[in-house]
């Protein structure tokens, strides 16, 4: 399957989200028993079939790119955030300080790929992200843990300013990705949009990504559990 093309996914939020054993989940179909703290970046990969059961159906690897959210290494991953194809924006459901700050990463992201202009800050303005037309979800974690936050989450979410598709689960649940689950497809339509752009929109002027993207990339601190 070498000549299988492939598009770059970055999964970003806070630290101690989840996001480790949330991509684990996309790109196995099952929990991580021990997910550690990633240190600059890690990434995983999951073969997708672009809009499956037509004509069109093609086969893409999506990589999904692993950002460690300690707050030290922040000048240190912008060298992540080149030839991006997608994010997708994690928070915890039980720390809503963790949604606040998905603007602030969506921020830092576009401004490292210059897509928009800015200070020394973060913060994000929506009406900055007007025509940019980067692929967005955004995913809510613990979902198990929490009925009531769920629907105050909603009211001020970061995927209602930005258009994007959103969906909560429990990462150590294999139900909330259930193939025909409405995760599931929301997923799916997310992969397939990211592609759409990368490859068949008239907008998509980037290179193909290149070899060098690799699962090894990054290293973990195998003793140190988040949830």
């Amino acid at each position: 399957m070498a000549n299988v093309d492939k598009v770059k996914i970055l999964v970003v939020g806070d630290s101690g989200v989840g996001k480790t054993s949330l991509v684990h989940l996309i790109c196995h179909n099952e929990p991580t028993n021990n997910p550690g703290w990633t240190i600059g970046c890690s990434v995983d990969v999951k073969l997708h079939e672009y809009k499956a059961g037509t004509a069109a159906e093609k086969t893409f690897f999506i990589e999904l790119w692993d950002i460690g959210g300690c707050t030290s290494h922040q000048d240190c991953r912008s060298m992540f955030y080149t030839n991006v194809h997608g994010i997708i924006l994690v928070h915890d459901l039980t720390n809503r300080k963790s949604q606040q700050n998905l603007q602030c990463w969506l921020g830092e992201v576009l401004r490292k790929e210059n897509k928009i202009s800015g200070g020394n800050g973060f913060d994000l303005d929506s009406e900055q992200f007007v025509g940019n037309q980067l692929p967005l979800l955004v995913i809510g974690t613990k979902a198990d843990q929490t009925e009531t936050i769920r629907d105050k989450n909603r009211q001020s979410s970061v995927a209602e300013e930005f258009g994007a598709d959103q969906f909560d689960l429990d990462n150590y649940s294999v139900k909330y990705l259930a193939p025909g689950s409405t995760n599931a497809v929301k997923l799916s339509r997310f992969f397939d949009k990211v592609i759409e752009r990368r490859y068949y929109s008239r907008e998509s002027q980037a290179p193909t990504l290149q070899s060098h993207s690799s699962p090894q990339l990054g290293r973990r601190v195998k003793n140190a559990h988040v949830d």
